[in-house]
């Protein structure tokens, strides 16, 4: 070989060794099979983008929740704010004035009723607790006579009422712990009608739903036991087209309204539901048949025979209007007649 030839073979040498060197580090780069690396799958593929992305987006996330904490905090603050002419629910506890008013449901009639009733003498209790720990003027809630089906029935359904706050639910009957000259039992079918309320007494009030099965029973039991008794003064200030019976948490929330107001008429239109349909007394009809009503609801309020003669009352006042018409119409045609 000559010695002009012998540079260009070494040169071209040198240069195929490189590329075969490239070419097995190439070889010894790349993942064998069997190797502990497998092929990526497509779902793999997505997983590790979305990952990425997350991560890149990490700061952007961190920029966000800046953001919602300082927004968040300027809503509290406008919240706050508004509700700072007493609406706050929690201003409204710090200003609450406890009655000494003592107010009981009692439960002894548990037996008189079916499982239908006891399930809404659990409704009405729940909705006297919810108003009592809204109330202004909260009163001692006392559940006497507290068993049978009715504890059965919460037990079940209601698992929570042994977490209840101010009230004082008791198996006993009321009697046991009350004095009886502290006692008032709120019942349609007394004879005396309350004036106002005495916040020394304990107003009673019958746990019963019986849908008018067992009339007078409170009455009844109020008066053998040698309790005091008194209704509303419901008569005097209201005129229902409904029968005047009214539910326990009407009973309750209208004498917690009462505490509040100090005045009975507002107590009765702001509690009784519309589809009693009732009117101020002064709005009523006639003079005549508003007398007759007063005098049978004196009587005996929420009484089925009340009832009847309010009906019997108007019936006769609308047969004497309609004679009185016929009568002028018939002078009226004798009158046009020409002589």
């Amino acid at each position: 070989m000559s010695s002009e030839t012998l540079p260009a073979f070494i040169e071209s040498s040198n240069v195929e060794r490189k590329q075969s060197l490239s070419e097995e580090q190439e070889k010894s780069q790349k993942p064998r099979l069997g190797e502990g690396f497998e092929p990526i799958s497509k779902r793999q593929m997505k997983k590790l983008i979305k990952q990425k992305q997350w991560e890149e987006q990490r700061e952007l996330r961190k920029q966000k929740r800046k953001e919602k904490r300082k927004r968040k905090q300027l809503e509290r603050q406008c919240q706050l704010e508004s509700n700072s002419d007493g609406n706050d629910r929690k201003r409204i506890r710090r200003d609450v004035v406890h009655s000494t008013l003592r107010l009981i449901i009692d439960c002894s009639f548990d037996s008189l009723m079916v499982l239908k009733d006891i399930k809404k003498l659990h409704k009405q209790i729940q909705r006297c607790y919810a108003e009592n720990r809204r109330a202004l003027h909260p009163v001692q809630f006392y559940l006497t006579s507290h068993g049978g089906q009715l504890k059965k029935n919460m037990d079940e359904n209601d698992k929570g009422w042994v977490n209840w706050k101010d009230i004082h639910i008791k198996p006993e009957h009321y009697s046991e712990f009350i004095k009886k000259e502290d006692l008032i039992y709120l019942t349609s079918d007394s004879p005396n009608v309350l004036k106002e309320l005495d916040e020394s007494k304990a107003y009673v009030i019958g746990g019963l739903v019986d849908h008018n099965h067992h009339k007078g029973l409170t009455y009844k039991q109020a008066s053998d036991h040698g309790i005091d008794h008194a209704q509303l003064p419901l008569g005097n200030f209201v005129k229902m087209n409904s029968r005047k019976v009214l539910a326990i948490n009407h009973v309750f929330e209208i004498i917690l309204e009462y505490l509040e107001t100090r005045d009975w008429q507002e107590a009765f239109f702001t509690i009784l539901p519309q589809r009693k349909g009732a009117v101020p007394t002064d709005k009523a009809c006639a003079s005549s048949s508003h007398d007759k009503n007063s005098a049978s609801v004196e009587g005996g309020l929420d009484s089925d025979s009340s009832d009847e003669e309010n009906s019997r009352n108007e019936l006769d006042s609308q047969y004497e209007e309609e004679k009185q018409d016929k009568e002028n119409s018939s002078e009226s045609a004798v009158n046009s007649i020409p002589h």
